[in-house]
């Protein structure tokens, strides 16, 4: 093999195919980048064989081949190169050249026919949005799905595509978030899928956020892909049936709270100077007629401030985690956030009139 191309097409091309290499695994040909050059130009791809990710680049091909480099060492190597022209080649032992200017690595390749390449995944059901949209959802969710997995569902986050809406939510047991977006196109059937968190993660780094690029995501029965020029990423999916949200959401409330967004944050974020990372202190809203009182009582200090709010219906106590909250107010761009309560013991919803978005944060007892 025996290939040249620019170095920051190289490095950019590294870096995505590297997503999809796990950090820790004992088949040691995963760690490595899979490198494919033919006429069609230089494909590299990274699989973890539940999440894989090839990208292609512009290169000029000078013998075609394929080779399997180790994934670290490759993208350190790339990373340091001088900015201009790269030669990459092998040698029938799997040796490796890579030389740029005057700089030259030579480090010890293996076949690639051991690789797993991704899958081949029907195409039939699929949705397109701007790379902005799903880029935005993704970000606008993931904090609230579960870190472990104990119940793997929670790792995930529920796609439900009907007709021309899709529905995005993650919960993670102590709160729920949730986001709803217009399709240009109806979606030929109704799809619901547990897409992994990692996976969505990894997307939402790769993608441009530019209003003007497009994705496409494609459903099947035990994966689903995401296409943009130059990239396709294959995911499995998470296995089992989600939870039925629509049981957990309710339109009932006795109180409205309309809070301005900037103020609410800043008050909660200043609160949390006196909350270590692992700590369970709540905060505490204390609601009155056209007052609301957040307090924080802790070993490390107190805590007190009051903001000016609308208040429809009783006033009451309630606590919160705080960092819960301000997951969801950071994510918001409205310039007031409504809160809509029943009790000291129920969940607190934060959405919108058109329930573009509902935010979900469960109650924490506290002692005074």
């Amino acid at each position: 093999m025996k290939f040249t191309a620019a170095k920051t097409n190289l490095v950019s091309s590294v870096s995505i195919a590297l997503r999809a290499v796990p950090a820790h695994t004992t088949m040691n040909i995963l760690q490595c980048i899979f490198i494919e050059s033919s006429g069609a130009g230089l494909k590299l791809t990274g699989n973890d064989t539940e999440l894989g990710i090839e990208t292609y680049m512009p290169a000029t091909i000078e013998i075609p081949g394929k080779i399997a480099v180790d994934a670290k060492m490759l993208s350190e190597i790339v990373r340091k190169l001088p900015d201009e022209i790269v030669t990459f080649s092998s040698d029938e032992n799997y040796m490796i050249t890579i030389s740029c200017g005057k700089a030259t690595f030579m480090i010890p390749g293996k076949s690639g026919e051991d690789f797993t390449e991704l899958p081949v995944v029907e195409r039939d059901d699929s949705i397109t949005m701007t790379q902005f949209t799903l880029k935005s959802l993704i970000l606008q969710t993931i904090f609230s799905i579960a870190q472990k997995d104990n119940n793997k569902i929670m790792t995930g986050e529920c796609f439900e595509v009907n007709g021309s809406l899709l529905r995005v939510i993650a919960l993670d047991g102590h709160r729920i978030s949730m986001r709803r977006v217009a399709l240009k196109e109806e979606a030929s059937v109704p799809k619901r899928v547990i897409i992994p968190g990692k996976t969505l993660l990894e997307i939402s780094r790769i993608l441009s956020g530019e209003i003007d690029d497009i994705v496409t995501i494609f459903f099947a029965r035990n994966h689903v892909v995401f296409e943009i020029p130059g990239t396709r990423i294959v995911s499995r999916l998470i296995d089992g049936e989600y939870f039925n949200i629509d049981q957990m959401i309710s339109t009932d409330y006795q109180t409205k709270l309309i809070i301005p967004k900037a103020a609410l944050q800043g008050c909660i974020e200043r609160s949390l100077l006196f909350v270590r990372e692992n700590d369970k202190k709540p905060i505490i809203f204390d609601m009155a007629e056209t007052e609301l009182r957040l307090s924080v009582q802790s070993p490390l200090g107190s805590f007190d401030e009051t903001l000016d709010v609308t208040l429809e219906g009783k006033g009451f106590s309630i606590g919160f985690n705080p960092r819960f909250m301000l997951d969801a107010l950071k994510v918001l761009d409205d310039e007031t956030v409504t809160l809509y309560l029943v009790n000291s013991k129920a969940p607190c919803f934060i959405r919108d009139e058109d329930e573009t978005y509902t935010y979900i944060v469960l109650p924490v007892n506290f002692v005074r």
